[in-house]
């Protein structure tokens, strides 16, 4: 096996980062690494957001913005402390076009993969990621407040900085289980 594969086996995604988080030259070669995603017609249909200082306060409370109404107070701390759990996000987008041979679902796959590509490149560089979505990755108002046009949609929200504490190995399932030969 080469290099590449033996990194791939030994990736986990962290939940506990800190500071500091991937410095310009870092994030630049990530983010290049991200064009090199699968791209039927040349399209480009991602782009990506960096969030970190002040920003993260920022994400935070349109994070608790959707809230409803009679949620309790424990509920909403929690989704406007979220990002202060890392240094930086980075908000992956799919932005696809009308195209009359890329249905949009490959863009967004394409986007997808290179949201994952970021990560294995963060780390590479020796950097803790975490790949979260959940609720607010489908919520208009984040979509709206992150300033989303109305063909885009959030592939995902990749916490990065320092491991501060690894996680436990998780167990992977044998190929054979998800593997099958066809016909």
């Amino acid at each position: 096996m080469t290099s590449v594969t033996d990194f791939l086996l030994n990736r986990s995604s962290q939940p506990r980062l800190e500071a500091p988080a991937p410095d310009a030259a870092t994030l630049e070669k990530a983010f290049a690494c991200a064009a090199r995603a699968p791209d039927h017609a040349l399209l480009r249909p991602w782009r990506y957001l960096v969030v970190q200082g002040e920003g993260l306060e920022k994400l935070g409370q349109l994070f608790a913005a959707t809230c409803a109404n009679n949620s309790d107070e424990k509920e909403i701390e929690k989704l406007r402390r979220a990002p202060l759990r890392a240094p930086m996000i980075i908000v992956g987008i799919a932005s696809p076009v009308v195209h009359p041979k890329v249905p949009e679902i490959e863009q967004v796959m394409s986007a997808a993969v290179g949201m994952s590509f970021v990560q294995l490149a963060l780390q590479e560089a020796g950097f803790g990621v975490m790949w979260r979505t959940g609720a607010v990755a489908y919520n208009a108002a984040v979509r709206e407040g992150l300033g989303l046009e109305e063909h885009e949609q959030i592939v995902g929200f990749l916490y990065t900085g320092r491991v501060a504490q690894a996680k436990p190995a998780i167990p992977r399932p044998e190929v054979a289980e998800f593997v099958r030969q066809w016909p």
